[in-house]
């Protein structure tokens, strides 16, 4: 396949070392040095697009990837406010987007254990639930994508909880039973990813972690969803790619 990368940091590095050992071909490799050069590339000089960019970046690249027809694969978080937006562009053009909060296959195996944790405690209500994510300095969004989906993934099987939170004033007191999930955000050295939901209660705590030792599972789960996306039509996230 021929792959622009759209973001060339750390994981579009990885993606391109990923991409190249498979048999791909990388024909541009874009940030915000060079945009630009997008204009250069032919419609059909790029079979795939990933976009690993920033918050900031992220719509407009997909709007450009959609005008120009381009199937793409979003692994960028921190804008979903508009995700309604962009995958009513993807049908109306009649292209192919992907997006996931995270490429690994170990996290998407953990969002399901989240989900079937949060199924067993639905009727233990003096269990607070918290979640902590903990990554590199460098990741601007917090809570991170992850957060927020393993986040969601509780709020669907525990009725007594309708949101998330991140700030201190929306901790819940000792005691207290509070609507919200509080999300710790810590950000500190070169951390990959590490995600904790725990279930706390006056005698005892059930937790469940995912510790990611490097950016190589994210990297191969991005091009993993490149080549599935070829031929197809739509709008698509890894419960597609590794069934329901």
């Amino acid at each position: 396949m021929n792959i622009l990368l759209l973001g060339y940091g750390k994981m579009g590095k990885a993606i391109e070392q990923i991409a190249l050992e498979r048999g791909h071909q990388i024909v541009g490799r874009i940030d915000l040095n060079n945009r630009a050069d997008l204009d250069a590339l032919a419609d059909d000089a790029v079979d795939a697009v990933i976009e690993f960019s920033s918050p900031e970046s992220v719509v407009d690249n997909l709007r450009y990837c959609i005008r120009r027809g381009w199937a793409v694969v979003c692994g960028t978080t921190g804008w979903l406010g508009q995700r309604t937006e962009i995958e009513a562009a993807v049908r109306e053009r009649g292209s192919a987007f992907f997006y996931a909060s995270n490429y690994s296959i170990g996290v998407n195996l953990f969002f399901r254990l989240n989900k079937t944790l949060a199924k067993f405690m639905h009727d233990y209500p003096s269990y607070q639930v918290s979640m902590t994510e903990v990554h590199h300095t460098e990741k601007k969004d917090a809570p991170s994508g992850t957060a927020i989906t393993l986040a969601e993934g509780l709020l669907d099987n525990l009725p007594h909880k309708n949101r998330w939170a991140v700030s201190e004033a929306d901790k819940p007191a000792e005691g207290d039973t509070t609507d919200a999930i509080v999300i710790d955000s810590v950000r500190e050295g070169n951390v990959p990813g590490t995600h904790v939901v725990r279930f706390e209660s006056e005698v005892d705590r059930i937790e469940i972690s995912h510790v990611a030792h490097n950016r190589q599972g994210f990297a191969v789960g991005a091009v993993v969803a490149a080549e599935w996306l070829a031929g197809r039509q739509g709008v698509f996230g890894m419960d597609d790619l590794l069934g329901e």
